[in-house]
């Protein structure tokens, strides 16, 4: 995340990608292992970064210290195309025999995974780890299914505002404090400066639309005795919805160009020079950083509602887990206390800019680089997630948010009638989900 190049999206386009085939593959059979061997070879698939040498040292050594540890135990390290993990890690639920012992997952994979058996309860073993103590309880939230611990979280990302101090100072304005005033900058800034976006907003950018439904008191959905059901079109989320798509048009970010926009291309369009602000996360700051306003951004909170405060961003990022079909469950679990205790997460953070998932790992982070403290502020002020159901793959894959939003902006459909059309959609797939 930040730094790989999967610029901005590791999480919509790490659900995207990762859960259509969760979502729709047949459920996998017990493949639950038979032994607990304490030697031999144990297997792990990561996700390639695009600049993945850096993570490689770092795992080398967590590796090393792992072994020198564990007599007769061997680990073998595999990096995975992140495009194509959802397929391969699907045939591994099925097929134990190809199957690793330990597999990195976006964080909104896990109530899809689990659903399918493939990933080991751990709760005892997570309980137990002195280190997990300090874990954030929104990271610890994402490895969470029922009462149930399913992983380690081995990094988390956030989005905040990034801004253009040279453009703010030329117009004599500062930083927004609220989100009416983030609005009221945006078109400002577009009318004195006709050639940029005010706010860079895009209607497929479903993890930048989600803080606006969030601070004002929406929901994606409510969770009752196990079952989900869509919140998307309840009276606060539809104001949420009004606010973002409002960023939408000609005093802005002109429908035409922004309603096909994602995560990427916002950012993409802020780091080029074409938008005086953009909602970008901690993992933006390599591609911003590589950009034309190197030297002319900072980065402050996204506000929320009331003056001053902060809007609940999206708790993203990855986790690592056992297999169940592992045969090597205790050392398994050993492992992924190696790959993501505080030690390996502070060395990540170093080498690849991941934001640990360690509340005193975190805040150490955050003095050595003061372009972390934005992010933290935001992790503190609450971040959250999405619903942790398996059906959340199928709505992400199926674009049901975007479309909504694509379909307001558009003019199409009324804000009503675009969410009712995608609360009936989410409560088809709760509903087929289980």
């Amino acid at each position: 995340m930040k730094l790989s190049a999967r610029i901005a999206a590791p999480v919509a386009a790490l659900v995207l990608a990762g859960l259509t085939a969760t979502a729709c593959a047949p459920q996998t059979s017990d493949t639950s292992a038979k032994g607990d061997e304490k030697s031999g070879t144990l297997r792990v698939w990561l996700f390639q970064e695009v600049g993945n040498k850096p993570k490689e040292k770092v795992v080398d050594d967590a590796v090393a210290a792992f072994e020198k540890s564990h007599e007769g135990a061997k680990v073998e390290v595999e990096y995975i195309p992140v495009d194509t993990r959802a397929q391969r890690i699907k045939a591994a639920f099925n097929d134990p025999k190809s199957a690793p012992d330990l597999v990195e997952y976006g964080n909104s994979d896990t109530a899809g995974y689990v659903k399918d058996g493939g990933l080991a309860d751990i709760t005892e073993e997570f309980g137990a780890w002195e280190e997990a103590k300090d874990t954030d309880p929104i990271a610890k939230q994402s490895v969470t299914v029922g009462d149930k611990v399913y992983g380690a979280p081995f990094f988390v990302g956030v989005r905040a505002l990034y801004y253009r101090t040279d453009v703010f100072k030329d117009l004599g304005i500062q930083p927004p404090k609220s989100q009416a005033e983030l609005v009221s900058t945006a078109k400002k800034i577009h009318k004195a400066k006709p050639d940029l976006y005010g706010l860079a907003v895009g209607g497929a950018y479903t993890y930048g639309a989600m803080p606006f439904i969030w601070s004002h008191g929406g929901e994606i959905a409510g969770e009752s005795g196990g079952t989900y059901k869509s919140a998307i079109n309840s009276e606060k989320a539809r104001k949420g919805i009004e606010a973002y798509t409002s960023l939408f048009g000609d005093d802005n970010c002109p429908a035409a160009k922004c309603a096909s926009m994602g995560g990427n291309a916002t950012v993409t369009a802020f780091a080029s020079g074409k938008a005086a602000m953009a909602i970008g996360g901690d993992f933006s700051h390599a591609a911003v950083e590589a950009g034309s306003v190197k030297g002319k951004y900072a980065v402050v909170p996204l506000p929320g509602i009331a003056p001053d405060s902060i809007a609940p961003a999206f708790a993203g990022g990855n986790n690592i887990g056992v297999l169940k079909s592992s045969s090597h469950r205790t050392l398994a679990v050993d492992l992924m206390k190696s790959l993501t205790g505080k030690k390996t997460q502070a060395e990540m953070f170093d080498a690849m800019g991941f934001l640990p998932t360690y509340t005193d790992v975190l805040d150490n982070a955050a003095k050595k680089q003061p372009f972390v403290a934005p992010f933290v502020q935001t992790l503190g002020a609450g971040a959250k997630f999405v619903p942790a159901s398996p059906a959340w793959g199928q709505i992400d894959a199926s674009l049901v948010l975007p479309t909504m939003f694509q379909e307001i902006v558009s003019g199409r459909k009324d804000v009503a009638q675009a969410s009712d059309d995608a609360a009936k959609k989410m409560d088809a797939a709760f509903t087929a989900a289980g």
